[in-house]
């Protein structure tokens, strides 16, 4: 097992008060780690809708998510926090000196003085294929929603989606020019799509150009030759089952979350959101805090404007806790020079 990461603060959640609280952490310089179940900072806004208009920020009369993202990740820039994605928290265990020993499924070992628990309404894990007898053939030539696409040539490649994401790929493979499969076929139960108008109508030129084609209809099972996947059997127009040559499988049916292993740490729920107090936004155990979708106490309101006053009064019942010495004082980044220094804005001298 790889070495323990000492840090002040470890946030699980890389959405947008995931990062708004990594900045607030900051300007109290209490410095970071990050863990995120997805391959990118972002969360929901990016994992559902990266362009679509939010109106309801401050200051900004309107901007994308991915736009927010990205300025959240210039505004912390100088906090120097480490990310760790593509992985999720699986154990928390607190530590007699008030440090929590913390585990990812990705390997990576934490000891934190303080958690912060940003992951929206959960982890977002891929959408699975639930068929009986599937499971060998997951990462063989089963692939789900941020899997790595494997080699294509010469096979029959079944892309299953309806989104942006499942149209762009089965777009990409029908229009290699080297190492082209055999076939190409986009599957969803019907003809119509979530994707861009756009992309559904290069989609639809491609079949009308045979280089690929799409089949409406359901799966609902395979055949199998000596281990190797060969065929997907699926329901198509009246009830019909008809069977499509199958050696990769590329499931494309985006996120979902889960709240997973945060059920495990011992934590106050109600209804699957985590109890916190409206002073320190504490959950029931001292030293870990819980800010955004994840939470719930009277009045909540899941806003992101919401999450990043429960990060400000979060990070500040932190320095307490990190800073047990030190007095907690409000200061103002347009007159604090101390703020100025971290943010590396301070004048020259």
């Amino acid at each position: 097992m790889s070495a323990p990461i000492h840090t002040d603060a470890l946030v699980i959640g890389a959405g947008p008060v995931g990062l708004f609280q990594v900045f607030q952490l900051g300007l109290q310089e209490i410095r970071c780690h990050v863990v995120d179940s997805l391959p990118a900072p972002g969360g929901q806004c990016l994992a559902l809708y990266p362009d679509k208009p939010i109106y309801d920020i401050p200051a900004v009369p309107v901007c994308t998510g991915r736009e927010l993202i990205d300025r959240l990740l210039v505004q912390i820039a100088p906090m120097n926090a480490t990310f760790h994605l593509s992985q999720q928290v699986s154990r928390v265990t607190p530590m007699s000196d008030g440090h929590f020993e913390v585990d990812t499924s990705a390997g990576s070992r934490f000891v934190a003085r303080t958690i912060f628990i940003a992951g929206g309404v959960g982890a977002f894990v891929p959408r699975q294929l639930k068929l009986d007898g599937s499971e060998p053939f997951i990462g063989r030539q089963v692939f789900h929603s941020g899997d790595a696409i494997p080699p294509a040539a010469d096979r029959h490649v079944v892309v299953l989606g309806e989104d942006d994401a499942a149209l762009e790929v089965a777009l990409a493979l029908a229009d290699a020019e080297a190492h082209r499969p055999a076939s190409v076929t986009l599957m969803h139960r019907r003809d119509a799509f979530k994707a861009a108008p756009a992309l559904v109508e290069r989609m639809r030129a491609a079949c009308d150009a045979s280089r690929m084609r799409f089949v409406a209809g359901q799966a609902v099972g395979f055949d199998a030759s000596g281990g190797t996947l060969t065929q997907l059997n699926i329901n198509g127009a009246n009830s019909s089952t008809t069977s499509l040559p199958a050696d990769l499988l590329l499931v494309l049916w985006g996120l979902s979350p889960k709240l997973g292993p945060i059920a495990d740490w011992g934590l106050k729920l109600e209804r699957k959101q985590v109890v916190v107090d409206t002073e320190r936004f504490e959950t029931s155990v001292p030293g870990i805090f819980a800010v955004g979708d994840v939470n719930t106490y009277p009045g909540k309101k899941k806003l992101i404007v919401c999450g990043f006053h429960e990060a400000t009064m979060a990070a500040y019942a932190a320095a307490a806790i990190v800073f047990p010495d030190r007095p907690v004082q409000v200061q103002y980044t347009t007159t604090s020079t101390r703020l100025h220094r971290l943010l590396g804005v301070a004048p020259a001298p």
